[in-house]
């Protein structure tokens, strides 16, 4: 399998009744999330470093096919220059390599304010981690998007063996009424060039509450998606939403149109889990 497909979270509790059972409980969450999905882009070790404890447990609750994409956390990348906190990051690494088999492509969100005049700092701080475990970055500063920054970037990280973080923002800013008004936590508007540095891509998606404004973005990302999967890259789709009730329905859908696409890729677990339920009744 090299298709993932997720949200941001596991542990979201209006989900429960439509997208969890009705009545489930907080504990079980994570467990009832990877019965539906394939992976989960694991935003809470962006707030805090887990435990290991806490990486063991959520290891024993998930399958060896499933994947976590843990955020390095905003202390490591919020608070200055990179290099600085080595030391740091060798320790979050370490800690979650207690996933294991579970551990999937662990990521590095910058700021908007880290501007291409700190790339030695960027590359200096992705060579000392040096392969230890799968890397994506996810930059935004818009410079990191021109020329000839966005050429000099894609050449590092294909040379590191790194990939390269595709955020969409586009169909929350393609509606006359911007969803993320009551939003404490704006998505930037960067241009979307999906571009592929290595044998991995994560695709962050970020929904609208209305079907409608996501049609064509999801369409596009079909057929960007399938040529990729056809040429052996493994790609991670997490599905957002300033609303994020809706993110569960509007990954499921992808999928569909995804393995019309491909007929080759494998049934969703939802799709299973909807069928072992119903035969369960008779």
């Amino acid at each position: 399998m090299n298709f993932y497909l997720g949200c941001a979270v596991w542990s979201y509790k209006p989900w429960v009744g439509n997208f969890y059972p009705p009545q489930s409980r907080e504990r079980d969450f994570l467990q009832l999330y990877s019965q539906r999905f394939t992976a989960v882009e694991g935003n809470t070790t962006f707030y805090a470093v887990p435990s290991a404890a806490t990486v063991a447990k959520w290891a024993s609750q998930t399958s060896p096919e499933f994947k976590f994409c843990p955020k390095f956390p905003r202390q490591i990348t919020h608070s200055g220059l990179l290099q600085a906190a080595i030391p740091e990051a060798f320790n979050f690494i370490d800690r979650i390599s207690g996933l294991g088999d579970r551990l999937g492509t662990v990521f590095i969100q910058l700021p908007p304010s880290y501007s291409p005049q700190y790339f030695d700092d960027l590359t200096a701080f992705l060579q000392a981690i040096d392969n230890k475990v799968s890397l994506a970055v996810e930059v935004r500063h818009l410079d990191w998007f021109k020329q000839p920054y966005c050429d000099r970037l894609n050449q590092m990280l294909t040379a590191m063996n790194v990939a390269r973080v595709l955020l969409d923002t586009r169909p929350i800013y393609s509606s006359p009424k911007d969803p993320q008004a009551n939003s404490t936590r704006r998505k930037p508007k960067v241009p979307v060039q999906p571009i592929v540095t290595n044998n991995c891509s994560l695709v962050r998606f970020i929904s609208h509450p209305q079907a409608k404004y996501n049609q064509s973005y999801l369409e596009e990302w079909t057929q960007i998606i399938d040529r990729w999967l056809r040429q052996g890259k493994t790609v991670y789709f997490f599905v957002h939403c300033p609303q994020e009730e809706r993110s569960t329905d509007t990954a499921r859908y992808f999928y569909s149109l995804l393995q019309q696409q491909n007929s080759s890729l494998l049934t969703l677990p939802w799709n299973n889990l909807k069928v072992a339920t119903q035969l369960s009744l008779f």
